[in-house]
């Protein structure tokens, strides 16, 4: 396939993550707006930081009054996994691929363009089929930020209440298809999860941040999936 249909095939593959993203952006847009927050900043958080975990979180340290360092590390920390996903992607994505374009796609990855392209059936991923996930993703993320921005507040409560789930849909739309298909896919998922609950529910690690939470139990179903399946998902 050529570029261009790479690329198109890449933003088609994406339209369940756009779909489930702007329901999430409009909330995030409507959360800036009654938080006091300039329009202006809301918009930029989006299109350059565009990782809505950290998105809500510095909307609330700006509300707290955090200092700029605060805010900056407690998102660095939240978003730390996407150095794991990066660095996943890098060994799939065509090894032609220059780095400019590279860090080009580095900036794009989110959970859900990183679990759609890991689940990938092909052992090389095309670059323009990543850069279209993330065209997608990232337009449909700002769009929604406009949105709740411009008319969120018109929403009833209820609708707007509600909007919060979507991305949990959005995971679940992505994943069983995959752990329907694959047994090693299904274990590991399961061991994720196992993980992350234990350290939410233990309460000696009741301290630690979502993110690193998320890191740890990425890591460690990883781990015990390299041990458990060394033949990969094909088993």
């Amino acid at each position: 396939m050529n570029k261009g249909t790479e690329f198109k095939d890449g933003l088609r593959a994406a339209i369940p993550i756009g779909l489930g993203y702007i329901p999430i952006a409009i909330a995030f847009g409507i959360l800036s707006k009654a938080s006091k927050i300039p329009n202006t900043i809301s918009i930029m958080l989006s299109s350059v930081v565009f990782a809505g975990s950290s998105q809500f979180v510095g909307v609330n340290m700006l509300t707290l009054g955090a200092t700029t360092i605060e805010i900056v590390m407690t998102t660095f920390i939240l978003n730390f996994r996407h150095f794991l996903m990066s660095a996943s992607l890098s060994q799939r994505v065509d090894e032609r691929t220059s780095k400019r374009f590279l860090s080009l796609l580095a900036f794009g990855i989110t959970d859900e363009t990183f679990s759609l392209a890991s689940m990938r059936e092909e052992k090389k991923i095309s670059p323009y089929f990543q850069l279209g996930l993330n065209v997608m993703a990232f337009f449909s993320w700002n769009a929604g930020t406009w949105l709740g921005l411009l008319f969120g507040t018109a929403l009833p409560d209820t609708l707007q209440n509600s909007m919060g789930i979507a991305i949990y849909c959005m995971f679940l739309g992505l994943l069983l298809p995959s752990m329907k298909k694959s047994r090693p896919i299904l274990v590991v998922a399961a061991i994720s999860m196992v993980i992350h609950s234990l350290l939410k529910w233990i309460p000696m690690f009741a301290a630690l941040s979502s993110g690193l939470t998320i890191i740890i139990a990425t890591i460690g179903a990883a781990s015990l999936g390299t041990i458990f399946f060394p033949q990969g998902v094909e088993d």
